[in-house]
């Protein structure tokens, strides 16, 4: 049997993607194994989002390269940077077998066999990249190799995006934005409640628009009531949601329906108009204002994440403290921030003005440091309340369960500490009273 270890990098929506690439495998009798010292073919699914990540897909890569001194026979780059770079990356990392594009990771098995059957003396790189902006292939046919929570998965509905941030590269190795087809979307979701998954985290570059390419219109509320409407999905949790895109039929479903979480992650990336323009973003300081306020409106418990990049070019002190203030009003539960990226092929990269990197990260430190307050006080009210809670793992060496709340996604948010006396399994969902708070995490005992 030929052994394959796949190695994900980046983000949830690769996650997905290489979830789905080892169930291919499965199904066509390959071996699985995280050693890589055990493989015939090592694979990575790679990341170039920022040059951060980029330069741990080149690591990864070379780190396995290693491995051809033993087993391993040959290596295969999949996804965003074997996309972004299809015109040097070759030259560029010859210890790599075979590159597969963003849009053709489901040739994973046909790429391993013609690896396999080839004449060693034949050293021709295998390359396959379909176009980008075809529509997204049919995702039926296999059932994704759960790799990390069998309770909690990643369902993605699209990939690629429209909007051309002037800050982001993705669309240039993404492409349009292509929605999956309602049909196989819940199939997929199916197949995964069949399997034990009791949370569906829904993911794309941007979810709201889901639909609009296929229908001429938006589909994500029909989605998630049908979503909700399948035996064993229990919470339905939304990722990426563009606040542009927020649209009242999709709050209104989120409002009504018991199992969608009030839960939203909604990248603002700058609260500031200037700034908002330079980034090509499609919304203002009041339209961010007025969605916030139309979710808490509905749903006066919704938490909700979001993202902001600083140090975006010719961003002032004056803007920097002006974003300050309104994430002080607006006091949204969860922020990451990052500090921008000088990402090449962008239009931003040219920008005038580019920030210091020390100021960036002093800026980038006043936003975390503004937040860890907003966090402390809103958690700070969350003692003596009940709340749901789906359990993450056990820490045997402070005897507590480790969970998650509505309030929380996995691996970004925060968790919940919980002391019980009966044994509890991952991915049970319990019932619990909080008892205390710090930053960014709660402790609770179980009801």
């Amino acid at each position: 049997m030929i052994n394959i270890c796949l190695i994900s990098l980046g983000c949830d929506k690769n996650t997905a993607d290489s979830e789905r690439m080892l169930g291919l495998l499965n199904k066509d009798g390959y071996g699985i194994t995280s050693d890589p010292e055990e493989a015939d073919v090592a694979v990575v699914n790679t990341c170039c989002f920022i040059e951060s990540a980029t330069q741990e897909s080149i690591d990864k890569l070379l780190e396995l390269s290693e491995y051809k001194k033993g087993r391993l026979k040959y290596l295969i780059c999949t996804g965003c940077m074997a996309q972004r770079y299809k015109d040097e990356i070759s030259s560029e990392l010859p210890e790599v077998d075979a590159f597969l594009g963003t849009m053709s990771l489901d040739s994973i098995c046909e790429i391993i066999e013609q690896l396999t059957l080839k004449e060693q003396e034949n050293k021709t790189v295998i390359m396959k990249y379909d176009e980008l902006d075809s529509p997204y292939p049919n995702r039926n046919g296999a059932k994704r190799l759960v790799t990390e929570r069998p309770y909690m998965e990643y369902l993605k509905i699209a990939d690629g995006c429209d909007k051309r941030c002037t800050y982001c590269a993705i669309p240039y190795f993404k492409g349009r934005y292509k929605s999956i087809p309602f049909e196989s979307v819940i199939e997929e979701a199916q197949v995964l409640a069949e399997s034990g998954v009791k949370e569906l985290i829904i993911v794309a570059q941007e979810t709201t628009c889901y639909g609009l390419d296929l229908y001429g219109e938006k589909r994500l509320h029909l989605l998630l009531h049908e979503l909700s409407a399948i035996d064993g999905i229990e919470w339905i949790r939304l990722l990426y949601a563009y606040p542009e895109e927020i649209y009242p039929e999709l709050i209104q479903e989120m409002a009504s329906n018991p199992k969608i979480l009030h839960y939203i992650d909604m990248p603002i990336q700058h609260t500031e108009d200037n700034i908002l323009r330079r980034m090509a973003r499609r919304i203002d300081n009041d339209g961010i204002r007025k969605v916030v306020a139309e979710l808490r409106s509905a749903m006066p418990d919704i938490i909700i994440r979001s993202t902001i990049i600083t140090g975006f070019p010719g961003e002032t002190e004056e803007e920097h403290e002006n974003l300050l203030n309104t994430l002080e009003e607006l006091s949204l539960q969860h922020v990451g921030v990052f500090a921008y990226s000088q990402e090449q092929g962008t239009p931003a990269a040219d920008f005038e003005n580019q920030i210091d990197e020390e100021i960036k990260a002093s800026r980038l430190e006043d936003i975390m440091f503004l937040q860890q307050e907003i966090s402390e006080k809103y958690l700070s009210g969350c003692i003596d309340r009940e709340l749901d809670v789906i359990i993450d793992g056990y820490l045997p060496d402070e005897d507590v369960y480790v969970g998650r709340s509505y309030m929380d996604a996995p691996d970004i948010d925060g968790m919940i500490f919980i002391d019980s006396d009966r044994e509890l399994l991952s991915g049970e969902i319990v019932r619990v009273t909080v008892t205390d708070s710090d930053v960014y995490d709660l402790e609770a005992r179980l009801i």
